[in-house]
């Protein structure tokens, strides 16, 4: 059995982008956890911070249970989330205290600062992970540096809408039903979604991106990564050996 960690920034980033996937490994019996950096405290018209964060981070376990995934929060607040020190050190405990094999993270290119800041932290505290001298919280020390993947943008393009391109997909069509349920879970978010972004429906969009990532591929939907195979992290394919059939290339690739 192999732990897979999908960590993002806000609640709903994993359900829109890699719920698919996390729920294809789920019926392949890996052990999964899910992590939000933010409880996405901000992303509300009707409730103050404190009680968006708690309505939020009920959602979000609410999604990992019907996977199976542990699902904890490092509650950096929302849109408070850099490259510095302190959030290093929180997301390194989160890494630490997941023990995984494989982590799912944030596009270093994406339209939201958390988003990038995430990717840039998640990186970063996989390597500080395995670094006895790297103190954080009670976690222990990882014996090495996890295998990374980055999800893909929201949309697919960087924020100069210039297109990502993934380096393999995952076909999650047998899985859909799991992926529209996980995101159904963050109830909250419809009107938010509605106003901030003007999606009026959030099922909807998500359905057409991963219908658009599936046209790439060649199948119904997919979702696509691409791994970060720099010195000195991981360059074996663990991920896309565990997909089995429901791993997806370019056709003609």
């Amino acid at each position: 059995m192999t732990t897979i960690l999908a960590i993002h920034a806000h609640p709903d980033d994993i359900e829109t982008l890699a719920a698919g996937t996390m729920a294809v490994l789920a019926a392949r019996g890996h052990d999964l956890k899910i992590v939000t950096v933010t409880a996405g405290d901000c992303g509300s018209n009707e409730t103050e911070p404190a009680e968006t964060a708690r309505i939020r981070k009920a959602e979000a376990a609410t999604a990992a249970g019907l996977i199976g995934a542990a699902y904890r929060c490092a509650d950096i607040p929302d849109l408070c989330v850099f490259n510095d020190d302190p959030c290093r050190r929180r997301v390194t405990e989160m890494i630490r205290w997941a023990a995984p094999d494989i982590v799912l993270t944030a596009s270093p290119a994406d339209y939201h600062p958390d988003h990038e800041a995430v990717s840039v932290l998640v990186r970063d505290a996989c390597f500080a992970a395995s670094v006895p001298n790297y103190r954080t919280g009670d976690a222990p020390i990882l014996a090495g540096i996890p295998h990374l993947y980055f999800m893909d943008p929201i949309g697919g393009r960087d924020r100069e809408g210039v297109k990502v391109i993934p380096d393999f997909g995952v076909d999650v069509g047998s899985h859909f039903a799991t992926k529209q349920a996980m995101l159904a879970a963050h109830k909250s978010q419809d009107s938010w979604v509605s106003k901030q972004h003007d999606i009026s429906d959030h099922q909807a969009s998500m359905e057409a991106w991963t219908r658009r990532r599936g046209r790439d591929f060649g199948v119904a939907l997919a979702e696509g990564f691409r791994q970060y195979r720099h010195h000195p992290y991981p360059r074996t394919a663990l991920l896309q050996e565990l997909l089995g059939e429901s791993l997806v290339l370019v056709p003609g690739a």
